[in-house]
């Protein structure tokens, strides 16, 4: 009896060790699968989706206005107004639509119209492309072009590569002069016919070797490609933006967002910038210069030729007394000249980042009922921010999520819950403007993080060229802080005034806003939630005008369009991936209409 026993026991230990082998061998691939099998049993327990709207009782807000000239809508020159040809729609990234069709009179009889199913279990953030007759998106591996009326597929283009990391994600593409463009998660820029889908050519811009990526949407304008690098938070890499020629891939300019220094490569002409060692001060051995990752997308100013690009977190991510100084240029909206990559100026907007609060999403540049011209950033601690583009000064910072500890200093051994936590705030979807109501619609996280820090000399022990956050927790999902409990988590849509700051209006729901945020002329705003629930508000007051669970998490796309004269709108949906426990599901586009 004894000897069975043992012989149970050693088996039992054998197998342990042999899974624990593997699992280090094929760390990469095990921490998706693990994560989707913890989220799959996390979700039997998922509420229904629930939405509370509140309107501001006294308000200094500025009454809603008709579009003006200086106001009105921007229409893509190379796009009819019903189309939705780049991430944000316009480069301005103002995402309204001047479509009316759908209005706040007929929205409630939304009907979802039909489905495309990529078969992909992936996280699928990418934002919708509806041009050329095409509705267009990416996933980690392909690109697809579909019927924007009938979700019939036109063609699907893969891609075999091995990724830089584990996290599939990429944020959609951009679209020039009946050509497409996307970034890969093992660093390369790839161009297609958008007919056919054939691709025309490919440029490396990171190394993958060391972490970096590029899931980023890009933005075209001018012949040019604008898109960077991600991995921030991988030790020892370096965030840099590029500008591409559209035909042949060549290299136009490299910004690096963060100090270079001899060691670092050179990929093409670089721009002029003042950046030294100097805003850093790392002195302790085995810490370099790490962040200012970009991973969402780009805004440009198509009147002034500039560039807006929002600069990542510096690394090690809670380790802020081991990276003295204001770190520059992370935690800020970096401005280039967009021809040759030159530095014009910059807004720090996190003045020092110890929670993992990148600024991350593309900024809107907008023109206010007051005559401001405005530059809207949404990043990741929480806040609206407002600067006047003609001082450069901050007009507002208004909250819009839960904030809690935002200035408790980390240390070994005393752990901080700290809100928004370093998955809260806004992440790669950022804010919109209504020109009619001169509101600014955000969508937010509500959902805490409690982080512990690691000891300096240890945090600086890591290896190059993995996560690098502080953490002190030997669980893997705890990389950047312990999240609350599931569901133990909000969602925010803000309607903030442009031109003071204040909110008109605010919707909670309880699950997390990581959609794309879409105003229309109809007088609507469009949005989705991390449960799967679509909802269609009125753009003036907030009230609910249509709410349904139409699929799995909606963390990508929402867009609207015409088509032969009727009008559609477009949403990403099945958003599974290691951070987000979220319903699993295949990544699917689902069109809605009027019947």
């Amino acid at each position: 009896m004894k000897l069975r026993l043992g012989a149970i026991l050693g088996a039992i230990i054998v197998i342990g060790i042999v899974t624990a082998g593997l699992l280090y061998a094929y760390w990469d691939q095990a921490v998706p699968v693990a994560a989707l099998a913890l989220n799959y049993v996390r979700y039997w327990s998922a509420p229904a989706g629930t939405l509370e709207t509140q309107v501001a009782k006294t308000t200094t807000a500025s009454p809603p206005s008709a579009p003006t000239a200086s106001a009105a809508p921007e229409v893509a020159s190379s796009a009819t107004e019903g189309e939705w040809p780049s991430y944000n729609r316009t480069l301005t990234s103002n995402r309204f639509s001047p479509l009316s069709q759908i209005n706040t009179a007929n929205a409630d009889k939304l009907k979802v119209l039909c489905t495309y199913d990529t078969g992909q279990h992936t996280g699928f953030t990418s934002g919708l492309l509806e041009v050329d007759d095409a509705l267009i998106f990416v996933t980690e591996y392909d690109l697809f072009s579909i019927d924007p009326a009938t979700c019939r597929e036109k063609w699907r283009t893969h891609e075999d590569y091995v990724p830089a990391t584990p996290q599939g994600v990429n944020r959609g593409a951009a679209y020039l002069d009946g050509m497409l463009f996307r970034g890969t998660q093992d660093g390369r820029v790839l161009a297609y016919d958008s007919k056919t889908g054939k691709r025309i050519w490919q440029t490396s811009i990171a190394d993958p070797k060391k972490g970096e990526t590029a899931p980023a949407a890009p933005i075209a304008w001018n012949g040019l490609i604008f898109i960077g690098t991600a991995g921030g938070d991988i030790k020892g890499v370096k965030g840099r933006m590029y500008a591409l020629d559209a035909k042949t891939g060549k290299i136009a300019w490299e910004f690096y967002l963060v100090p270079k220094t001899d060691q670092d490569p050179t990929r093409g002409p670089e721009g002029a910038s003042p950046l030294n060692t100097s805003t850093w001060g790392n002195t302790l051995q085995g810490v370099p210069i790490t962040g200012g990752g970009t991973w969402t997308s780009y805004s440009l100013d198509p009147d002034t030729g500039l560039v807006y690009v929002p600069g990542g977190n510096p690394a090690p991510d809670f380790g802020a007394d081991m990276r003295p100084g204001p770190n520059l240029f992370t935690g800020s909206v970096v401005v280039l000249d967009a021809m040759t990559g030159a530095y014009k100026s910059h807004f720090k907007i996190v003045p020092k980042d110890w929670h993992d609060w990148d600024v991350s999403s593309a900024p809107a540049i907008i023109r206010t009922a007051g005559g401001k011209k405005v530059l809207s950033v949404a990043p990741k601690d929480g806040h609206l921010y407002g600067f006047d583009l003609d001082t450069n000064t901050l007009l507002y910072r208004t909250p819009v999520t839960r904030i809690e500890n935002a200035d408790a200093p980390f240390s070994p051994g005393k752990p901080v819950h700290f809100c928004p936590g370093s998955t809260g705030g806004a992440e790669w979807n950022g804010p919109a403007y209504d020109p009619q109501t001169n509101l600014i619609y955000v969508g937010e996280v509500e959902w805490c993080t409690t982080a512990s820090l690691l000891p300096a000399q240890k945090i600086a022990a890591a290896k190059p060229a993995t996560p690098w956050s502080g953490e002190a927790s030997v669980n893997p999902f705890n990389t950047w802080g312990k999240p609350d409990r599931v569901f133990d988590w909000a969602g925010w849509t803000y309607a903030v005034d442009a031109d003071t700051g204040a909110w008109r209006w605010r919707a909670r729901t309880n699950y997390p806003i990581q959609s794309g945020m879409t105003p229309t002329a109809g007088g609507v705003v469009f949005f989705g939630d991390m449960g799967g629930n679509f909802y269609a508000l009125d753009a003036t007051a907030g009230r609910k005008l249509w709410g349904q669970k139409i699929g799995g998490a909606i963390g990508g796309g929402v867009i609207t369009y015409a088509v032969n004269g009727t009008q559609k709108v477009a949403v990403a949906t099945g958003l599974t991936e290691v951070l987000w426990p979220t319903q699993i599901t295949t990544a699917k586009v689902s069109v809605l209409g009027l019947e």
